[in-house]
């Protein structure tokens, strides 16, 4: 990856700001804007106006097509927020529906990206994008994700982690309001429990059985499975003098302990692309407020742009399911709006595998 690097860009970062030429803006397209970012001189494309709040959903559900150039996100722009749909090739922004009580983070599109699936108020439904239609399928809902089959999910609901079919399954009592994220391939479901601000456990349960099994605990967030299903991925912060570290960490459900897959520079969100090979984050430091790519063999980093976020763990940086682009939101410029970055010449293309 770092040999196809343009020559500018690793030494973009050492020279001043106040130094480098102005850039003419780039031509905008519907509500798209490009600009070159300050701190690598990298064409950044903000896909939507900070006079609003807009809102990716969680970096871990899928939401922006394989098969056509649109991505699904939140707004407040009609006065609460909505799901809308963004086309990625004209900038037209459309409203897909309106919701009362919107959880921005749950928007996701089924397998065949013909519906989006979200929690209203504590109301799990289904809107089929060709005709605009919402329907509830579970109330009492807090979290969900998919299950075995595209007809079936995994939810959180009054605190058990359970199935969502005719023959509901409890999983796992006394979850509380944590996260669920099926395994890929349909194995089981990883699931959280929120013990304090900086303190939480992530454990895994098999749809077949037996009984949950914790697979680490601590200062650990983010957590999301690597995208071959064999390992769960997550940062945990490891405290050292004078300076807290944030790792990348796995642990396979099945046994074997976690390990160190790399340092970072302070990753506070992070996602894999979807052959796992590069990983691009946050960084959550002060004096660079950037988003990064991590190649995971040589354990080395690239700056793409700066995200200056106020929480930089909410910048929630994840590739499309051809890591061609890399998108992030921010609040940098107004509210929190959503960007996108090319980087077709630093990572290898992936097939994708929606769902």
């Amino acid at each position: 990856m770092l040999a196809l690097l343009p020559a500018g860009v690793l030494a973009a970062s050492k020279v001043p700001v106040q130094q480098r030429k102005k850039s003419k803006p780039l031509p905008a397209v519907g509500e798209f804007v490009r600009f070159t970012d300050p701190t690598t001189e990298n064409p950044v494309v903000r896909l939507t106006r900070p006079a609003t709040t807009n809102l990716l959903p969680s970096s871990t559900n899928h939401f922006v097509s394989s098969r056509e150039r649109f991505l699904v996100f939140s707004s407040d722009r009609t006065g609460r927020f909505a799901p809308f749909r963004a086309d990625l090739r004209t900038g037209v922004l459309e409203p897909l529906g309106q919701t009362a009580d919107l959880r921005p983070e749950t928007l996701r599109l089924d397998a065949h990206e013909r519906a989006v699936y979200l929690i209203d108020g504590s109301a799990l439904k289904e809107l089929t994008l060709s005709s605009r239609r919402m329907r509830t399928l579970a109330e009492g809902v807090t979290a969900f994700s998919p299950g075995v089959s595209p007809a079936e999910f995994v939810v959180v609901k009054g605190g058990n982690l359970q199935t969502l079919n005719e023959g509901a399954k409890v999983l796992a009592e006394n979850v509380g309001k944590g996260i669920c994220l099926s395994r890929p391939g349909g194995k089981g479901c990883c699931f959280t429990r929120e013990l304090a601000a900086n303190h939480r456990e992530f454990w895994y349960v098999p749809f077949a059985g037996p009984e949950p099994v914790l697979l680490a605990k601590g200062d650990v967030s983010n957590p999301i499975w690597n995208p071959d299903g064999r390992s769960l991925l997550f940062l945990r912060n490891v405290p050292k003098p004078r300076v807290v570290l944030s790792e990348i960490h796995e642990v396979v459900p099945e046994g074997g302990g976690e390990q160190c897959v790399s340092p970072t520079s302070q990753f506070a969100a992070f996602a894999p692309n979807e052959d796992g090979s590069v990983f691009v984050g946050a960084s959550r430091s002060k004096a660079q407020p950037t988003i990064i790519l991590l190649l995971r063999s040589a354990r080395r980093e690239m700056t793409l742009c700066e995200h200056r976020a106020s929480r930089p763990s909410a910048v929630s940086p994840v590739f499309s399911p051809d890591s061609r682009r890399v998108y992030y939101q921010s609040d940098h410029q107004g509210k929190w709006a959503i960007y996108s970055v090319n980087v077709e010449l630093l990572v290898e293309p992936t097939v994708p595998n929606a769902g």
